[in-house]
């Protein structure tokens, strides 16, 4: 596509108001000169079912959209209404970026390498022997593969969708060996971490419009490293309560970036400047903390 050619993209998911990838992408198309705009296409604010996605994903691209990222809860639900799907998509299940060509539509999962590269950036030296993964669903799925193609010894999946986990986990072991993965029930989640070297969380809990924790932060122990895929707000109460225990923790800011970054380029053949991408990121939640903040000292 040529890199004059003007984008028009969008998100499609629940609650998206805060999100940041918008001006993320537009900051960056400015930098490097692309007309680029990017919608936010809010399910609850249009009253919308999470199972429009497939109308919703043929509207864009015939209105002339270069692509949408997907987020929560559509990620695996947009599946079944592509029609092509990356090797990663295909066996995740699940899609985080649809572009659209030549009247196609090609789903793509960028949340898998952006997990890698914001662990192998941010937790680069943890024992990675046994980990637990919270959550089943399309962020659970990318980071659970994500993590065994890092070389985790061992996953155990806990989901209070027990079906979720089980197919998550016949599916990882599909890919990565038979003794690589397994389901974890929520009322063992106790003795599980105590066994573990970390906890990835992959499930909506502690974001803006889903505050709290997904399990009782009390099950933390200072052994233990603590892996975030919320961004918003950066410091969830999940991670504030493991600092808080003596735990390593990684928040989901850079996975949101990397993510973004990859996006950007599968929807319009440039690569971003990463680096400035990441600059551009800490002055968005910077500004964000800052705003919060100052609302709060005048309520």
């Amino acid at each position: 596509m040529p890199v004059g050619h003007r984008h028009l993209v969008g998100l499609i998911g629940a609650d998206i108001g805060p999100s940041l990838t918008p001006p993320l992408h537009e900051r960056e198309a400015a930098r490097l000169g692309l007309g680029y705009a990017y919608e936010r296409i809010d399910l609850t604010a249009l009253g919308l079912a999470p199972e429009r996605i497939g109308a919703l994903l043929r509207t864009a691209g015939d209105l002339g959209f270069s692509g949408v990222n997907v987020t929560h809860p559509c990620k695996q639900m947009a599946v079944g209404h592509l029609d092509d799907l990356s090797p990663d998509a295909a066996a995740l299940g699940a899609v985080n970026t649809v572009v659209f060509r030549d009247g196609r539509a090609a789903g793509h999962n960028t949340d898998l390498p952006a997990f890698q590269r914001n662990f192998v950036r941010g937790l680069p030296d943890v024992d990675t022997g046994h980990v637990v993964v919270i959550g089943a669903g399309g962020a659970g799925a990318a980071v659970a593969h994500a993590a065994l193609g890092l070389g985790v010894g061992h996953l155990a999946i806990v989901d209070t969708r027990h079906e979720h986990a089980e197919a998550l986990a016949a599916a990882l072991r599909d890919r990565y060996g038979a003794d690589r993965a397994r389901v974890a029930h929520a009322d063992g989640l106790g003795r599980e971490l105590r066994a573990a070297d970390g906890v990835i969380h992959a499930t909506p809990a502690g974001m803006e419009a889903h505050p709290g924790t997904a399990f009782p932060p009390d099950l933390l122990h200072p052994d233990l490293w603590v892996a975030e895929v919320v961004y918003r707000p950066l410091e969830t109460e999940l991670l504030r309560e493991a600092r808080d225990r003596g735990c390593r923790t990684l928040d989901g800011g850079g996975m949101a970036v990397f993510q973004a970054a990859l996006s950007f380029a599968l929807f319009t053949g440039v690569e971003p400047d990463v680096g400035r991408m990441l600059r551009h990121f800490a002055t968005l939640t910077e500004t964000t903390a800052a705003v919060v903040a100052t609302g709060r000292e005048r309520g």
